[in-house]
């Protein structure tokens, strides 16, 4: 498998979605719904590193002065 680190954040989300089908299914061997989740796991922490990132990016964006200012993106579910 190619280093996650070097997925975009779309190819991420894609593999994702590809494994999640994959455990929705329910016909997994157990050994391998374990890896599959390992693998989620990885990929949902090169997401979160990818947002953070443009997190950062948006914050040094959002103040024209040049100074860096907090910018979070707000939780759907909150």
């Amino acid at each position: 498998m190619e280093e996650k680190t070097e997925l975009t954040f779309e190819q991420a989300m894609e593999r994702l979605d590809k494994i999640v089908e994959q455990l929705e299914q329910g016909d997994v061997p157990l050994e391998k719904a374990i890896q599959y989740y390992k693998d989620g796991m990885e990929l949902t922490k090169v997401c979160h590193d990818k947002l953070k990132n443009v997190e950062n990016e948006m914050a040094e964006i959002m103040n024209q002065n040049g100074d860096t200012t907090t910018f979070t993106v707000e939780d759907e579910s909150e």
